[in-house]
């Protein structure tokens, strides 16, 4: 019986394209493949950047205090210790910690007056400017605790009202130091809504609530 030459020749030929498509499709699959997705039918986030959003929540050279939160802090604008000088009036920002345990802030609170609570009003005027008279040190409040820093607000009436656009403010937006998640507390002020005249000014958080004739 006689064989055909070519049939080995052919048959080589047909492993060797089906190696080179199994190939193909190994390296293809990854690209191919579904997205993971959560059991809402979105793709699933990386846990990466878990880590590090756990190690900013510690205030650095505090000792392991946790930075302190708006979600654990009370926060008000105690009038009755308000003081004027120099056609301004200084109000203290006072911030208590309700949580179980100690907690730490450092800076500059961030402050502005806005039409409404809740992330729904629009911001009046410019927001408060930090006083650098003070220095910044690190505060430890206890659960419990109190800290302040000092809201100095100029008169309206000490700018023309055709640039300082006079209004009245009844909402206080409140960011702790260290954190970007705000409270509000409401009040009655006479400010300027015009940006172009900053009348808000803010000291460092210290220990304690603020007492009128201390500062800061």
């Amino acid at each position: 019986m006689r064989t055909n030459p070519s049939l080995p020749v052919a048959a080589a030929l047909a492993v060797a394209a089906a190696g080179l498509l199994s190939a193909c499709a190994s390296t293809q699959a990854p690209a191919s493949a579904p997205a993971a997705s959560s059991a809402s039918g979105t793709p699933a986030q990386a846990s990466g950047p878990a880590a590090p959003q756990a190690a900013q929540s510690i205030l650095p050279g505090s000792g392991g205090l946790a930075v302190c939160q708006s979600a654990t802090l009370k926060i008000a604008l105690d009038t009755s210790q308000a003081g004027g000088a120099m056609g301004s009036t200084y109000y203290p920002v006072n911030f208590t910690n309700t949580a179980a345990t100690a907690c730490g802030m450092y800076g500059y609170p961030g402050l502005s007056f806005v039409t409404a609570a809740g992330g729904t009003g629009a911001q009046i005027g410019a927001a408060a400017q930090e006083d650098p008279s003070f220095g910044r040190v690190i505060v430890r409040v206890p659960a419990g605790g109190v800290a302040h820093a000092w809201l100095q607000l100029a008169q309206a009436g000490n700018y023309p009202a055709s640039t300082c656009d006079p209004a009245t403010a009844h909402v206080l937006r409140v960011y702790p130091p260290g954190d970007t998640v705000a409270s509000y507390v409401d009040v009655s002020l006479s400010t300027c809504a015009s940006a172009s005249t900053p009348v808000l000014t803010v000291t460092p958080v210290r220990s304690g609530q603020g007492e009128r004739g201390v500062t800061p």
